[in-house]
């Protein structure tokens, strides 16, 4: 992998959905580089600190969310002189996104009074009142065509369904929830899939026009659902819970067809490849090196030696570290807090919280476990190749981890003091955006080999 020098960066950085572009804040000034040469292609100055950036779909507009004031302020890359500021007075501004037609910005105001959309074509605007959430509780079609937005009033929660094109209501129905958690539209934009809040175990699916196609609930009297999400195909919705199993449904019948348990003893039949990464030292001869005393007393601190990481693979049975939650705390770190799909709906990946060092590969074609990667710190992020079976991870240390189905590998990130808090893919797959606490490198990422015999490798 190849790397770049590491730029300066105060908040969010993304890249533009046509992978030319990366958005980059750096306090109150939004620096737009382009992706292959990192230079500055477009510098643009807010009022204040940028506390979020959103591109548009068709990447000639981005918006940047100014919450401390609260304010928005929208730029275009076509036309620079062009500018547009949203303000909603004493309502505030929680959250910002835009329309799928790019040519809307969607705000919801503090305390879920309202919810606004506002043209950049002819200042237009139309409102929403009583918003369930902020920045949850939206979803549009893939087609841009709909919005299902999630509203409550009266103690009851409710789905609008509202047109793109002209923002009317095409219909309001009520939901059999207690405390909508959030929801989301099936990639064939046929059914609406909701969620309960993690009080009450509750999965719902309906249709558009509101029958309610599918009630799910696994058990009772405990914590519910902590994840959902849908396969990019569509056929199957995987649904993660505080039970720290993750269960598996087919879009045809609604019935699960699949249930992964996530155990921190780990023995056969189990034929699960289990990648743990280790330490191994770099030996120097320094036999023939004279030092004088006085370098010698001067770094006595110095660290001992200088190591590599790799991944040694390991046989079952094994035990995994695992954090027990303490009981009288809110909010425990159990239950499928990671959850994600490969391009291909062939692997999903999972992380329980309990066990945060852990990341379980799963093979959807065989049902099966095909992967465990043990790390030494928590993880952080873990990202899919948006073009092949790929997946990347970080940990908040200066390595990248890398797994496909023949192996996986470390990468040492060449940059001093450089540690991966998160990363994203662009679009196409051909770059890797890295960040550090206050800096971002990107780095080029080629295709892995086809085959590969050998599964553990290092830096």
């Amino acid at each position: 992998m190849e790397f770049t020098e590491a730029y300066k960066q105060s908040g969010p950085c993304c890249f533009s959905p046509n992978a030319r572009f990366i958005a980059v804040a750096v306090d109150y000034r939004l620096v737009i580089r382009d992706t292959l040469s990192l230079k500055v292609v477009q510098l643009f100055s807010c009022l204040d600190k940028i506390s979020y950036i959103e591109w548009a779909l068709d990447s000639e507009y981005i918006l940047c969310g100014l919450y401390k004031r609260p304010m928005i302020q929208a730029w275009s890359l076509i036309q620079p002189e062009w500018t547009c500021k949203i303000d909603e007075g004493p309502a505030g501004i929680a959250y910002a996104r835009w329309s799928p037609d790019s040519r809307h910005i969607l705000t919801t105001s503090d305390f879920q009074l309202r919810l606004t959309v506002w043209s950049l074509v002819n200042t237009a605007c139309v409102h929403v009142q009583w918003p369930k959430h902020a920045s949850k509780g939206v979803s549009f079609t893939r087609d841009g065509k709909f919005a299902a937005i999630c509203t409550r009033h009266d103690c009851k929660d409710y789905i609008n369904l509202l047109s793109c094109h002209n923002w009317e209501i095409m219909g309001v129905f009520a939901v059999d929830t207690l405390d909508l958690a959030d929801i989301q539209w099936s990639p064939d934009d046929s059914a609406i899939v909701i969620w309960d809040s993690p009080l009450e175990y509750k999965v719902l699916v309906y249709s558009p026009d509101g029958r309610c196609l599918f009630k799910y609930q696994a058990y009772e009297s405990g914590l519910g659902v902590k994840s959902v999400s849908w396969s990019p195909c569509g056929q199957f919705l995987a649904v993660g819970s505080y039970d720290q199993m993750l269960r598996v449904l087919s879009h045809l019948t609604w019935k699960i067809f699949a249930e992964f348990m996530h155990l921190s003893n780990v023995r056969a039949p189990c034929c699960a490849a289990i990648f743990k990464e280790v330490d191994e030292p770099l030996q120097i001869d320094m036999s023939e090196l004279s030092l004088s005393d006085d370098y010698m007393q001067g770094n006595s601190d110095a660290p001992e030696g200088h190591y590599r990481v790799r991944y040694d693979v390991t046989e079952v049975p094994i035990t995994l570290p695992c954090q027990k939650p303490p009981a009288d705390r809110p909010n425990p770190k159990q239950g499928i807090g990671l959850m994600s799909w490969s391009n291909d709906s062939q692997y999903i990946c999972t992380r329980n919280d309990s066990m945060p060092t852990i990341l379980w590969i799963w093979d959807m074609r065989h049902l099966e476990l095909a992967a465990i990667l043990v790390q030494k710190d928590p993880i952080r992020a873990a990202v899919w190749d948006p073009t092949c079976t790929r997946l990347v991870l970080c940990t908040g240390s200066s390595h990248l981890y890398m797994w496909t189905p023949s192996g996986a590998y470390c990468v040492s990130v060449p940059l001093s003091q450089f540690n991966i808090t998160d990363l994203k893919w662009n679009s196409d797959g051909s770059c890797l955006l890295l960040k550090d606490k206050e800096s971002f490198c990107c780095a080029a990422a080629p295709l892995p080999p086809d085959e590969s015999s050998d599964y553990s490798s290092d830096d």
